[in-house]
């Protein structure tokens, strides 16, 4: 089997395996096993990606044997397959997660059970947009992980889920009608939607136009990642889901958008026509959003908006336009989506111990749940950036690269980052100190629950994995670096696409 036969499989796999499960409705052990075996194969197949990507370039397939820019390409670049494997690792371990919790089975509430089809569909459309080609094509996957996180976030149909549901729906709608509109005008404007096909005709635009089709797909984009100003959705959405939901919609979703934003601003529109945008919203990213999280009083709600507040850096490094300021981008991409993602499954394992993830009504569970209190505290002190954690290697990265670019708003942005990164710690602190270090705060304490061995094997291993991106950050920032030396170039991206040269 040839490197390019393995890209359009994790695409495949997981739809095979949604197909499988849906018609196995009514035998959720089988329905399990498709799931768990789907995407081990598709972790599998992505690791294969990344070692093919960084040995000899970017792997390419023309699907259906349609050559570019006429057909549908998938490429994997040393961005698209690292992204793979580390979103891959992260919905196996989410999924393993559900079926410890044992609430998406068939019952009377769930006479279908419509969990796993719809997961496996979600993650192949976290895999198609990584993979994309074209903007069509990386629409298309934004369209796949939307349509099924529509149902997955209404799952089960509580109140709060039915009534937050509409908001989710109408913004992302939103965004996705920005989006295709923007395909339409790029299309009108140069004759192709093929990325690499762009890369060229985009510069040959005059200067008003371009700019007005840049802002158009970042608006679609920022939406999609929960930059600021068009953020207050997700905080008020992402905490109503189960948990192992939000934990894969706050590991994935909203990088899914970060992804697109580096992918166009690097390959398309070149030469940082708006870094200065970029980094005012990434500061005011990074302090609104932790602002918030300060004024939380729900450990659900102060991740979401610790969620968006650390989008900002991402988008900082996007905007310095640097390749060390790049490299941090995707190094603290890979971090975020590892650590936020445990700490959304850390909540669901709270809110299962103690029957509530209010922090005005927690207490002690350092001593009612050793081993939950480690399963926070790693994670948490990585968030917040605490040496030697991969969070403060992410941080350094992109301050380094901050203070390198010069300016004053690079120095703005730096400050900024720190403040933040400060106030991330004492949010952290705040959750130990008042949900696991002071004494319970319930007359009747929450009876002992003996937590499910699959649930805490899933956030162990992910708590793991994020103590593992500190042992081989070397390795991975030289695959970050590599990454974005490419995204600066363009060059390996446009002629594995099109080796002739584009028409």
């Amino acid at each position: 089997m040839t490197a390019s036969a393995l890209v359009p499989l994790p695409v495949v796999v997981p739809l095979l395996g949604a197909a499988l499960t849906l018609v196995l409705g009514n035998r959720p052990r089988l329905q399990r096993s498709i799931s768990v075996l789907g995407l081990s194969a598709t972790l599998l197949v992505a690791v294969l990606l990344l070692v093919e990507a960084y040995r000899h370039g970017p792997v390419v397939v023309q699907v259906g044997g349609w050559p570019a820019p006429v057909g549908i390409v998938l490429i994997a670049d040393q961005l698209a397959a690292l992204l793979l494997v580390v979103s891959s690792a992260v919905t196996l371990c989410v999924l393993v997660y559900s079926v410890g919790q044992g609430r998406w089975e068939v019952g009377e509430r769930t006479p279908v059970s419509i969990f796993h089809p719809t997961y496996l569909v979600l993650t192949a459309g976290v895999t198609n947009a990584f993979l994309a080609g074209d903007l069509f094509n990386l629409y298309v996957g934004f369209e796949i992980l939307l349509s099924a996180s529509f149902v997955l976030i209404t799952l089960g149909g509580t109140e709060t889920r039915i009534r937050t549901g509409p908001t989710y729906v109408v913004v992302n709608v939103l965004s996705s009608m920005i989006f295709l509109t923007g395909l339409g005008l790029v299309y009108a404007a140069t004759g192709t939607l093929n990325m690499a096909q762009l890369a060229g005709r985009l510069d040959a635009l005059p200067g008003g136009v371009r700019l007005g089709l840049q802002l158009m797909l970042l608006l679609a984009f920022a939406i999609k990642a929960a930059v600021f100003p068009v953020s207050a959705w997700l905080p008020d959405s992402y905490p109503t889901a189960p948990a192992p939901v939000t934990a894969v919609f706050a590991g994935l979703l909203t990088k899914v958008g970060v992804y697109a934003i580096i992918r166009t601003e690097t390959l398309l529109f070149p030469g940082g026509q708006v870094a200065g945008l970029l980094l005012v919203v990434a500061g005011l990213t990074m302090l609104v959003g932790i602002l918030g999280a300060v004024a939380q009083s729900d450990m659900k709600r102060l991740f979401s908006f610790t969620l968006v507040s650390h989008i900002g850096y991402m988008i900082f490094g996007v905007g310095l336009g640097s390749v060390a300021g790049l490299a941090g981008a995707i190094f603290y991409v890979v971090h975020h989506i590892t650590i936020q993602t445990t700490l959304f499954l850390v909540a669901g394992l709270v809110e299962e111990r103690a029957g509530s993830t209010d922090l005005r009504r927690l207490g002690g569970l350092s001593r009612l749940a050793p081993m939950l209190a480690v399963l926070f505290f790693v994670p948490a002190m990585n968030l917040a950036g605490i040496p030697p954690f991969s969070g403060f290697l992410g941080k350094l990265g992109l301050l380094q690269a901050g203070v390198a670019a010069g300016g004053v708003l690079p120095a703005v942005l730096v400050a900024a980052g720190t403040l933040t990164s400060l106030l991330t710690l004492y949010t952290a602190s705040r959750v130990w100190s008042l949900a696991f270090w002071r004494a319970p705060q319930q007359a009747t304490p929450h009876p002992a629950v003996r937590l499910p061995g699959l649930m805490v094997g899933a956030t162990t291993a992910l708590v793991a994995l994020g103590v593992a991106l500190t042992l081989v950050a070397g390795p991975l920032f030289r695959v970050s670096v590599d990454a974005a030396t490419d995204l600066r170039d363009r060059t390996p991206y446009v002629r594995a696409v099109l080796p002739a040269g584009a028409p």
